[in-house]
């Protein structure tokens, strides 16, 4: 009895030692990381935060609170021109952005920070900084001629992938929500606002493209040999009428010379016939396989936030096919999607990984990650067909839907789009521009994707020559003469 009674002795304390070292070491560690645990918050703030950098100045910094137990909060300069790249850190709110993405080398917790001497002391190691590939006035460019309008735009450097500029608007001040004492008025506000301001519309708001997405159908139909040139006349009637339907698909300006229209003039007037056929011509799965080389469907894509993906449907019918070939249907992208495009182009048919971070560095200036050095790239369209795209988006320019986007003295090349909007387009349609420019003078390169999504203009002005392309114009103009 004796014994047994000893041995259950030991197996309960056995079963203790067991329990106690599992909330010690794997418990423990749980409690550590949950972002509801006070201690880590006091943490993070108890010493200045790394920095974000644009062009060698740093857009945000650390301030001493007054009291409590969380010694500094995060500031911003400049804070919602930069909002849609920093994101936002918060003594309230799970950071987002690159604030969010390299929030462990911001704050001292990376292990690649770590020194011996920090080893040994156990101290909290120095925080490291994030340098940008954001130029700022091409970012600044952008933010205001968005101005008030709803919208977005992305710049690329089409040679490095390094993003130039990511706008989105309205935007908002990330100060407004660093404090624990005042960022739940802010954020009550800023969450209940229609205009979303939170979102960023650049990198994670999937649109439908409407006829920007024209130039993927038409790099299809080179690429897969259905025509031989840009000026090659295509077999289109106009209206053309979409199989198995008694629906004509018609254009927007009805004289527009788009019956058989060769593709150079077809994405000149915007032929919606020559398109829609196009796109039938092709199927759904040559047309997805062609979207999916520039990026669309890529639930994967960092920049290394996470971007949302843009999609190009399948399982369709062949009338929907035909609606994709207008990008429209359920054919959706972000503008940081339709820049790649304009990028991939304008580069020989070669996309450079985008990335808006060129080095994470620690607080000496050694570098933890170069973001520039890992920067890969594919082919997507032969040289070709991306020199025969270029001059037909040039002729958009300079003498079609895209004249808004002409600057003097500058190679520049455009496609124009007008996106449906609600059921049976009852709602203000999507303005749509993307583009690229080269400056024969220094030959910077840049590409530019915009979309407004509302602005005061009246229905009947919206077009993305009116609204989108003078805001390229201004972004692609300020990167050029750098």
């Amino acid at each position: 009895m004796i014994r047994r009674a000893a041995a259950f002795s030991l197996i309960l304390v056995l079963a203790l030692l067991v329990r106690a070292t599992w909330v010690q070491f794997y418990e423990g560690r749980a409690l550590a990381d949950d972002t509801d645990n006070r201690r880590n918050a006091i943490r993070t703030y108890a010493q200045p935060l790394g920095n974000i950098v644009v062009a060698g100045h740093p857009v945000t910094g650390s301030a001493p609170t007054e009291g409590g137990d969380l010694r500094y909060r995060r500031t911003y300069t400049d804070g919602p021109l930069y909002a849609a790249v920093t994101g936002y850190t918060s003594q309230s709110y799970a950071p987002t952005l690159l604030e969010g993405v390299h929030r462990d080398a911001l704050n001292g917790t990376d292990p690649r920070l770590r020194t011996v001497l920090d080893t040994v002391t156990g101290a909290r190691s120095a925080p490291g900084d994030v340098i940008t590939t954001i130029d700022p006035d091409v970012q600044r460019a952008g933010y205001e001629a968005l101005g008030g309008k709803k919208g977005a735009a992305v710049a690329v450097d089409p040679g490095t992938g390094r993003i130039l500029g990511v706008v989105s608007t309205p935007s908002y001040d990330p100060s407004e929500l660093t404090d624990a004492n005042t960022a739940a008025a802010a954020w009550k506000r800023l969450t209940g606002d229609p205009d979303e301001p939170l979102t960023n519309r650049a990198l994670r708001r999937p649109l439908p493209p409407g006829s920007t997405f024209k130039l993927v159908v038409a790099a299809a139909a080179l690429e897969e040999g259905l025509y031989g040139s840009v000026d090659e006349p295509t077999d289109s009637p106009d209206p053309y009428r979409m199989p198995d339907t008694s629906r004509n698909l018609t254009n927007e300006n009805p004289s527009a010379p788009c019956e058989d229209a060769t593709l150079r003039t077809a994405l000149r007037h915007s032929c919606n016939n020559v398109f829609g056929k196009l796109a039938v011509d092709l199927g759904q799965d040559r047309l997805r396989a062609m979207a999916e080389r520039f990026g669309f469907n890529d639930s994967e894509q960092d920049v290394p936030v996470r971007a949302h993906p843009s999609v190009y449907p399948e399982d369709m019918d062949r009338p929907s096919t035909a609606l994709t070939g207008i990008g429209q249907f359920d054919v959706t992208a972000t503008p940081l999607q339709m820049a790649m495009v304009s990028a991939a182009l304008a580069n020989g048919g070669e996309l450079v990984a985008p990335h808006m971070v060129s080095r994470v560095t620690d607080g000496g200036g050694d570098v933890l990650r170069d973001y520039d050095g890992e920067a890969t790239s594919r082919r997507i369209v032969g040289t070709a067909t991306a020199a025969q795209l270029r001059s037909a988006m040039e002729t958009v320019v300079r003498e079609g839907t895209g004249t808004n986007a002409r600057i003097p003295g500058v190679t520049v090349g455009g496609k124009t789009g007008t996106a449906q909007h609600g059921e049976n387009n009852s709602r203000t349609p999507y303005a749509w521009f993307t583009s690229y420019a080269t400056s024969p003078e220094n030959g910077r390169q840049v590409a530019v994707a915009v979309v407004v999504e509302q602005s005061d203009a009246a229905r009947s002005e919206v077009s993305g020559n009116g609204l989108a392309a003078p805001v390229a114009r201004a972004m692609m103009r300020a990167a050029l003469e750098g």
